[in-house]
């Protein structure tokens, strides 16, 4: 019998995502008033768009 061949494992490493740096949250400003918006001075936190609240980068 020949000997079995273990499959070679290829290590992955994580990238960070570019716009939340890891953290799977951004800061964005928001608007406020009725009729005559204006920016509000305070910050929001979001879900990060760009990998969906993982911290890592997409696969392009």
């Amino acid at each position: 019998m020949a000997a079995k061949k273990t499959a070679a494992r290829k290590t992955v490493t994580k990238k960070r995502c570019p716009d939340c740096k890891d953290a799977g949250q951004i800061s964005e400003g928001f608007q406020v008033g009725g009729r005559k918006k204006h920016d509000s001075p305070h910050k929001q936190e979001a879900l990060c768009l760009t990998c969906l609240g993982s911290g890592e980068a997409p696969i392009a």
